[in-house]
């Protein structure tokens, strides 16, 4: 099973986490598992940005981001190459190191 290491985020994952995951899980679903209690306004079906993350190692292992993604992601904040919605990254064989950003834009709570 890969593992997931979680980079530390004051208020997410303070201490940063490693756990071991199902290959074929969702990213964001394997972070919910383990506690680490990050925001998917959409209920997981990319329809909007607010489970961004950064894969700062192992991205390449991950099927690249499709269209869809591509345009969600246009409105998060803190957008770098390695930005990703954890919705759409299964994982897979290759251990993952996630960063989360400092902040996330959900613009249904912002109204």
């Amino acid at each position: 099973m890969p593992i997931v290491k979680v980079l530390p985020h004051p208020q997410l994952c303070p201490e940063g986490l490693s756990f071991e995951a199902k290959k074929g899980k969702s990213l964001v679903d394997a972070m919910l598992a383990n506690g680490i209690e990050i925001e998917h306004a959409c209920e997981k079906v990319c329809a909007c940005a607010t489970c961004h993350v950064h894969l700062r190692e192992g991205r390449n292992s991950v099927k690249p981001a499709d269209d869809e993604e591509e345009d969600q992601l246009d409105n998060a904040w803190g957008l770098d190459p390695d930005s990703r919605l954890a919705c759409c990254v299964k994982l897979g064989e290759v251990d993952l190191v996630v960063e989360l950003p400092k902040h996330t834009r959900n613009l249904a709570r912002e109204h």
